[in-house]
């Protein structure tokens, strides 16, 4: 075995990691995260791929309670601006999910991009302006996957409007805010996602999504 290949037990467990991962809104305990902890998911997170290795990503750790309380504030108001945009039974199930965890969860984590951090020029930038922003969706999933193998729950947390967002975390107006993240320890993670659970929508089969060599090719 080349000694670049994971061992089966060692791919089993990426995979684990994968397939139970789960956006975690409603199952966080007030146990602590400890500090070695948090440290490795946000190691994990640092190691994203970026392009240009710009590492373009701020990581904002969120544990203050009145800081908490003014997020979820605001995310109560976008919440109801949300749910009018739906109409019926659409609307009713809506109102019935739980979308955050923003003051349950003892660890809440704003992802941040610096589009500026590698100057006006970025190897790998130049004609995709927004590899930036996607490198640090990659940080997001690097920490989501590293904090279900430590056995901590995720929640993203979109529902937000971003100015308010900024004025509660004092991110300057050159700093996009990517990634707004509930973290913590849980009761359980569901089987499924907790939306295709309620009824919202269904896994979309993966052999609808594949095309061979352009938008809707077929072998």
């Amino acid at each position: 075995m080349s000694d670049h290949a994971f061992a089966p037990e060692e791919r089993d467990a990426l995979y684990k990691a994968i397939f139970s991962r789960r956006d975690v809104r409603g199952q966080f305990a007030p146990d602590p995260v400890p500090d070695e902890v948090l440290t490795r998911v946000l190691t994990a997170a640092h190691h994203a791929p970026s392009v240009g290795f710009m590492q373009p990503w701020n990581f904002i750790v969120v544990q203050d309670p009145a800081v908490k309380a003014r997020v979820h504030a605001d995310f109560s108001q976008a919440n109801e601006e949300a749910a009018a945009l739906f109409t019926g039974e659409r609307k009713a199930l809506y109102s019935r999910l739980k979308l955050e965890g923003i003051r349950e969860a003892p660890v809440n984590l704003c992802i941040t991009c610096d589009r500026e951090r590698s100057g006006p020029v970025v190897l790998g930038r130049t004609h995709i302006p927004t590899m930036d922003l996607y490198s640090c969706v990659c940080a997001v999933q690097n920490l989501w996957l590293a904090a279900r193998a430590e056995g901590l729950g995720v929640g993203w947390v979109s529902i937000l409007h971003e100015d308010k967002l900024r004025e509660a975390l004092g991110i300057p107006e050159r700093i996009v805010p990517v990634a707004y993240l509930c973290l913590g320890y849980v009761s359980h993670f569901h089987e499924t996602p907790e939306l295709e659970k309620a009824g919202w929508r269904s896994r979309l089969p993966l052999e609808d999504l594949v095309f061979r060599d352009r938008w809707g090719g077929t072998t």
